[in-house]
């Protein structure tokens, strides 16, 4: 760890920012991919096979940042990321020659590797900044998440122009081959103009390495960054099959709509870091779990028609029915006006509309001739309750929890090196570790959800579940220690 930020500190913090947005560009590939070659019927994937190919490459980014942490603090960042960079282009290279689900899971497991570049770049990073500069440094290096947004932007219009927008299908392997393509360039530069440095723990043997990994602290902040982060890279893939199924978008569009949710949530990450620095990890991972929650629970109410019995219309004396019309009922000569339907809700669709709109009119259940009594229901009530879930309020709640879990990410991090300044890459590894598989079982777990309850906003409440988990431990966990500490103080801001 350095005691001050120098031009070259500066200097290894770009080339590590700009591979590691390249490298997540490649990691959120198969969200568009796989999308494009269902969509096309190239492939008859189900929900559950998709959710699986979108997972598989976040599954390799995550259980191998262990590993590429330790890596890093045993040989320093430059040899690990170098080669990193210049071995994931081969299963790319491979990609563009899949065939079968099979092969694709495959080489899609192999690119997935360009996930562990976040452990190696957090302990390659932290090596060159003093500790009170490290949440500022860490959050502009975590902005490279905005790598997610490079795909999801401008893939889809790239794949159109590469199939002549889908007259010559197969010109789509030429997306993995440029992806390939990018990772070499990448890997020579790096190699070329960084220079290496180990942590202080790099002398340490495995045991002692490890050996953090004994405190609950560390699976506390790793379920922390399973949501923040973990869940971010879960919907900078999922968003585009939803925007496309639920509000019927082109994919160019819905990957418009997805890049504007990645993008933010990776730039304003050095935000985060700022913030952590200046206000504390804590008060922020406060701020940043209350808001996941309460906008969590506003996603999950589903676009939908509900179509329920109203206020009907009975008889108030016995009699025969002696004329039936839309708009009225007469019982002998007892007349019963009845409410036609508008036919309003018919256009709802094309107005902006933020709460539920209602509708109610009556229809009769009578015919002439009938023989009623009194309190016999003559006309049915019926109402229909629409909910638009607007596309643009969606996308902008969408792009404000997106936001908001880039803050959090860089104040899940802030925490590693105030706890951890020594092992900084074991620690952030199995963080990361724990955040990547967030990224690899919510798109499985939301293609469940789908499948169960045909419902695509069940993903958001599995995150409103989620952030309301990580908030009630945090906060049990903070009062335990303000009772220990300082039993006084906190008896009495208990009371308050």
């Amino acid at each position: 760890m350095e005691q001050v930020a120098t031009v070259k500190s500066h200097r290894m913090l770009f080339f590590n920012t700009l591979a590691f947005t390249i490298c997540f560009a490649v990691w959120m590939l198969n969200g568009v991919l796989v999308t494009f070659l269902v969509n096309n019927q190239v492939f008859d994937w189900g929900p559950v096979k998709i959710g699986w190919l979108m997972g598989i490459p976040v599954l390799t980014g995550a259980i191998f940042r262990l590993p590429a942490g330790i890596l890093t603090d045993k040989f320093g960042g430059k040899w690990v990321y170098g080669i990193l960079l210049l071995v994931c282009s081969i299963p790319l290279f491979l990609l563009s020659t899949a065939n079968t689900f099979f092969f694709f899971a495959l080489y899609s497991f192999g690119f997935g590797l360009t996930g562990v570049s976040f452990a190696i770049g957090i302990a390659y990073t932290s090596v060159w900044y003093p500790k009170h500069r490290q949440g500022t440094a860490l959050g502009i290096f975590g902005a490279g998440n905005a790598g997610a947004a490079i795909t999801t932007f401008f893939a889809p219009t790239v794949l159109n122009w590469l199939t002549n927008d889908g007259a010559h299908i197969e010109g789509w392997r030429k997306l993995p081959l440029i992806y390939g393509t990018a990772l070499i360039i990448m890997g020579i530069i790096f190699l070329l103009f960084t220079e290496n440095k180990k942590p202080a723990s790099s002398t340490k043997n495995m045991k002692q390495i490890l050996s953090p990994l004994k405190n609950v602290r560390v699976w506390r902040f790793g379920l922390y960054y399973f949501l923040v982060f973990g869940c971010f890279v879960a919907f900078s893939q999922w968003l585009v099959p939803y925007f496309v199924n639920v509000y019927y978008l082109p994919l160019v569009t819905a990957g418009i709509f997805t890049a504007l949710f990645s993008l933010p949530s990776g730039v304003i990450r050095a935000v985060g870091g700022w913030m952590s620095d200046q206000y504390g990890a804590r008060k922020v991972m406060y701020w940043v779990l209350g808001s996941s929650l309460v906008i969590s629970a506003l996603l999950f109410i589903p676009k939908m028609e509900i179509v329920s019995p109203g206020q009907g219309i009975m008889a108030k004396q016995d009699g025969v029915v002696t004329f039936v019309s839309e708009n009225m009922v007469k019982v002998g000569e007892k007349e019963y006006p009845v409410k036609v339907k508008s036919g309003d809700s018919e256009s709802l669709d094309d107005k902006l509309l933020v709460l539920p709109s209602k509708e109610a009119w009556q229809e009769p259940v009578v015919k002439v001739g009938d023989k009623v009594v009194r309190k016999q229901l003559l006309v049915k009530g019926v109402t229909k309750i629409y909910f638009q879930a607007n596309v643009w309020i969606f996308a902008v709640l969408v792009i404000l929890i997106g936001s908001i879990w880039g803050i959090g990410k860089a104040a899940v991090y802030k925490h590693i090196p105030d706890y951890f300044p020594d092992e900084v890459g074991v620690v952030g590894g199995m963080v990361g570790v724990l955040g990547g598989l967030g990224g690899f079982f919510c798109p499985i777990i939301f293609g469940y959800l789908l499948k169960g309850t045909g419902l695509w906003t069940s993903c958001w409440l599995f995150m409103m579940f989620l952030s309301a988990i990580c908030l009630i431990w945090m906060h049990r966990t903070i009062t335990k220690m303000n009772r220990q500490n300082a039993p006084e103080i906190a008896l009495n801001i208990e009371a308050k």
